[in-house]
């Protein structure tokens, strides 16, 4: 178990969950009326007055710290270094803000490594994820297995091929998500084509990257011949703007990586995700020809991959 001091319990302490959730969860947020909030997650989940309840479990608090161990399920030092650590928990929609270059002012460093990749393995396999996906991610070094607490580590480079981004994702059932502090946006995880290759696909999360991969090879295909990249969460535009910027990941991969014409997106089937697909679309055409892909038979790709697996294993049993 980690150590946490007790100034960082103090500092933890001190963050109400309103203020928390409109730090880094923006998206979870939904408003009730003038004084009170629910989430999206948990909709009985109520936050008014400084305080927190949530009715469906009959769980309360005050602070982001309650929220994290009782309702998010992480033990009391993960939730402290949460709170005050270089990584911050989000949530699957986190808003890649246009203008937000990197995720922090503080030095990028990537988590320590363990010695075995064998945890976030046996998660990925779980999520669906071909063995030779994740074993290709594993040699180039863009996927590995951190310490103290075995998450899941997607790195992205630069053109030089020095790690600039990192995406966390915890690999218990804490759905721990979140960036290494000091990320740079514009490098955010992708697999670039082999060869020449005309055509990117856009993902919202470096898991739905992996999963396209791994239904494409399913389905017979070469992955490899694509451009793959990862937005690290939900585009959405500064609020104030005029004029929308495309989100920094993909000019930047566009920007060096000359060759594509093409940008197929493959975000999410819920109200951000197409809002974000109908933004990109407009900010990107005529210049580049724009395919939207909506999931099929689920929200995102790794469930569309899931529906797929299962309907597969069913008429594999019915034969």
């Amino acid at each position: 178990m980690s150590y946490v001091s007790k100034e960082q319990i103090e500092q933890a302490k001190q963050l109400d969950l309103l203020t928390y959730l409109q730090m880094y969860e923006p998206y979870e947020l939904v408003r009730c009326s003038r004084n009170v909030y629910c989430t999206r997650t948990h909709d009985s989940l109520k936050i008014s007055n400084g305080k927190w309840f949530w009715w469906s479990r009959g769980l309360g608090g005050r602070s982001a710290l309650d929220y994290l161990i009782k309702v998010r399920e992480l033990t009391f030092p993960e939730a402290v270094l949460a709170l005050t650590g270089p990584a911050s928990i989000e949530s699957s929609h986190r808003d890649v803000q246009h203008d937000a270059v990197t995720s922090s002012s503080k030095e990028f460093k990537l988590p320590e490594r363990s010695d075995s990749n064998q945890r976030v393995i046996a998660y990925l396999t779980k999520r669906g994820i071909d063995r030779s996906v994740i074993d290709f991610c594993l040699a180039s070094g863009r996927l590995y297995e951190s310490l103290p607490y075995h998450n899941a580590v997607f790195v992205g480079f630069d053109q030089q091929g020095i790690p600039r981004y990192a995406a966390i994702r915890g690999t218990s059932k804490t759905k721990y998500m979140g960036e290494v502090g000091g990320s740079d946006k514009r490098y955010s995880f992708s697999i670039a084509a082999k060869e020449y290759g005309q055509n990117l696909h856009l993902f919202e999360s470096a898991i739905d990257l992996l999963s396209y991969c791994t239904l494409e090879k399913l389905k017979g295909l070469d992955w490899r011949q694509m451009h793959l990249l990862s937005l690290g969460g939900i585009y959405k535009p500064s609020a104030g703007k005029g004029q929308a910027d495309a989100p920094v990941a993909l000019t930047q991969y566009l920007n060096t990586h000359i060759d594509i014409n093409r940008v197929v997106l493959h975000l999410d089937n819920d109200e951000p995700g197409r809002t974000a697909a109908f933004t990109i679309n407009r900010l990107l055409s005529p210049e580049f020809s724009i395919s939207d892909e909506i999931p099929r038979n689920g929200k995102d790709v790794n469930d569309m991959l899931l529906d797929y697996l299962c309907r597969r294993r069913e008429q594999i049993r019915l034969r």
